[in-house]
């Protein structure tokens, strides 16, 4: 089991859209008694209205959107709670943006091929982001480096397993930890 300080203040989940984001960290909040954050209630308006209408996010529609994020985490590891937030982080930039030097966030990457993505995402309804922006998410995909220390996950098996397999690699013991002391609607 990990020491209190080797336990993460905050975990971001990440991959392109498709890869089970929002739906396994929610999952893994749950399963550590963690609060769920998801990265997209974070988008300005204008964000959400331009992947709305096909069109790939720049680097300089990303970066509020990321320091927004970046700055709940802050909030959450200053205020002692813990949090799971779904994040797409595709550069290493942006995840630079987000862990920012920290030792307390950790990174998840939910890998799979763009075939099994694709699958999913025609299977999918009422999200904002369409499939045929998966090729520009894969081209901007950056796989986190082992010196980010990164948990990798395939995402080829049940919810239930991915989760499972992120606890196992995090060594989180979930009933010896503290819920979450706030709850985001």
């Amino acid at each position: 089991m990990a020491d209190e300080k080797e336990i993460p203040c905050a975990l971001v989940v990440m991959g392109v859209s498709g890869s089970g984001k929002s739906t396994i960290a929610e999952k893994l909040a749950e399963r550590l008694g963690w609060v769920f954050e998801d990265g997209d209630r974070f988008h300005p308006a204008g964000n959400v209205a331009k992947m709305s209408a096909g069109q790939p996010l720049t680097d300089e529609d990303r970066w509020p959107w990321l320091q927004a994020i970046a700055d709940e985490i802050d909030r959450v590891c200053k205020a002692g709670e813990r949090a799971v937030i779904a994040c797409s982080a595709l550069k290493h930039a942006y995840r630079d943006i987000l862990v920012h030097g920290r030792s307390d966030v950790r990174i998840v990457f939910l890998n799979g091929t763009q075939a099994l993505i694709a699958d999913r995402l025609a299977k999918r309804k009422g999200h904002f982001m369409p499939a045929g922006l998966l090729d520009s998410q894969f081209k901007t995909l950056e796989p986190p480096e082992k010196s980010e220390h990164p948990v990798t996950v395939s995402i080829d098996a049940s919810i239930e397993t991915i989760v499972e397999d992120i606890v196992r690699q995090l060594n989180l013991n979930p009933a010896s930890r503290g819920a979450a002391r706030r709850k985001h609607s």
